[in-house]
């Protein structure tokens, strides 16, 4: 079995690397493929950078930047794992990622970096959730680490 976890740098991300830990410990038998998806290019930076290189690699960058923290949660717990940083529209890449990897399952955060909005789920979770040809779970917050944040 292989598992896509979702990781966009936000708590809610690095709380899937958590829940994939804990399942681990109760004896699922998965490798992991974390993935971090960037946006394209904004009109903007494609005027002030001129060069689709540069673009790139810092994009490239900030994405391992953001895998950062969940890469050292599996590195610590001794889990191994894959990682990549791709480009696009986020959620149909994580499910062409996940088709690419033979994944048999999605995990993301019920939340990313952008707003929530229909029940507290993200547009990214929520197009998951309809366009999926695999399972998709949904990782919240503990309710202790939402309780500052005003999370609906």
């Amino acid at each position: 079995m292989k598992i896509l976890l979702a990781i966009d740098g936000s708590a809610f991300s690095l709380e899937v690397a958590r829940h994939a830990l804990r399942n681990a410990k109760h004896g699922l038998r998965a490798s992991l493929v974390l993935v971090n998806v960037q946006e394209p290019a904004s009109l903007y930076e494609i005027v002030v950078a001129h060069d689709a290189d540069v673009i790139r690699q810092v994009r490239s960058q900030a994405g391992a930047d953001l895998l950062a923290p969940a890469e050292a949660l599996l590195d610590a717990a001794g889990v191994a794992f894959e990682s990549e940083v791709a480009g696009g529209a986020p959620a149909a890449t994580l499910l062409e990622l996940s088709e690419n990897y033979g994944c048999s399952a999605i995990i993301a955060g019920a939340r990313g970096l952008g707003a929530a909005s229909v029940g507290g789920l993200g547009s990214v979770v929520q197009d998951l959730l309809l366009h999926s040809p695999v399972p998709v779970t949904v990782v919240r917050l503990p309710a202790a680490a939402t309780e500052g944040e005003g999370a609906a």
